[in-house]
């Protein structure tokens, strides 16, 4: 469900280093686009970078614009619209709709980063036509959106599918950012995991291609990682094996409780592509209960730096399209 061709809305994906914003009409066609750092000195200057940033777009555009969505990592309560928690950028406990749609004479819309970026794929990306899906997306850490019915699944208070946070090693480190658990799935499996499982790898095999490049100071980073991966350096390789391997047991529990039709995986960490995916796909087939784990599609997603944007007009579109 999008709209008419002719509506305009705006997406914004607001992330921890850039905002970025689209002016999209009814087809999900991106008809400007503009990109901004995020002023993260403050909530007040974030507030006003996004006003600044929207009010761009809205001056840009060759007819009235109905709505904004926002794509926001932080917590969300959707029923009273207000952003409760956010760890990578200073906004918390903040009346986001009513201000924002005050503040610029438009409805707006809110939901967490990874929803919408799930609400993308399921629209018009890698799980397009299915109604049953998961977006599993792999950064610093790892976000989650879930589609069932067709329609995002937002649980009470609309601060759901948090899947990062599903421990799965009970023994593991403690979690990043404002998580008390220990063992988390973004813990385990991220781009922040990806760099701790290098240096130790790093440090056992200091032969290693990736050996090497700790010693000579260099990042490493999923970047590196892959590379050197790719090239075949068997430290390296171990690392992404690890990835792999607790990325499939994510995998595997989510498949066996929500029995999607899709699990799409994205974020900056699947540029790794097969070299994590694979070695995922064959834990799931390992672990994972029938029928569950024969009529899942696992996949990349078919959206890249643009599924903030284009998921977040999305769900402008379909507010709207429910009047709401």
């Amino acid at each position: 469900m999008t709209g008419s061709p002719e509506t305009l809305v705006i997406g914004i994906d607001l992330g921890g280093s850039k905002m970025a914003a689209g002016l999209v009409d009814g087809r999900l066609a991106i008809i400007e686009s503009l990109e901004v750092r995020t002023p993260i000195e403050s909530q007040e200057s974030l507030i006003a970078g996004i006003l600044s940033l929207v009010r761009g777009l809205v001056s840009r555009a060759p007819a009235p614009v109905s709505a904004a969505g926002f794509g926001i990592p932080s917590m969300i309560d959707q029923v009273r619209g207000r952003a409760v928690m956010s760890v990578n950028i200073p906004l918390a406990d903040f009346d986001f709709v009513r201000h924002i749609s005050g503040e610029l004479g438009l409805p707006v819309f809110i939901d967490n980063d990874a929803n919408v970026a799930a609400l993308a794929e399921a629209t018009a990306g890698a799980a397009a036509g299915a109604r049953e899906v998961i977006m599993i997306t792999l950064g610093t850490g790892i976000g989650g959106g879930i589609i069932t019915g067709g329609e995002v699944y937002r649980g009470a208070t609309g601060s759901a599918a948090e899947l990062g946070h599903m421990v799965i090693d009970v023994n593991g480190p403690r979690c990043q950012g404002a998580c008390e658990n220990y063992g988390c799935f973004e813990t385990m499996a991220s781009g922040t995991a990806l760099a701790r499982y290098a240096a130790i790898y790093a440090e056992k095999e200091p032969d290693s291609a990736l050996g090497k490049a700790a010693a000579a100071g260099m990042m490493l980073d999923g970047r590196l990682v892959c590379r050197l991966a790719r090239q075949g350096d068997p430290a390296a390789l171990k690392v992404m094996d690890l990835i792999g391997f607790y990325l499939g047991v994510g995998i595997t529990n989510l498949v066996n409780i929500f029995n999607p039709e899709v699990l799409v995986v994205g974020g900056g960490l699947m540029g790794a592509g097969g070299l994590i995916l694979d070695p995922a796909k064959k834990i799931l087939a390992q672990r994972g209960l029938r029928p569950n784990r024969d009529v899942v599609r696992v996949t990349a997603a078919g959206f890249g730096p643009e599924a903030g944007v284009i998921g977040a007009a999305c769900l402008a579109l379909r507010e709207l399209k429910k009047g709401r």
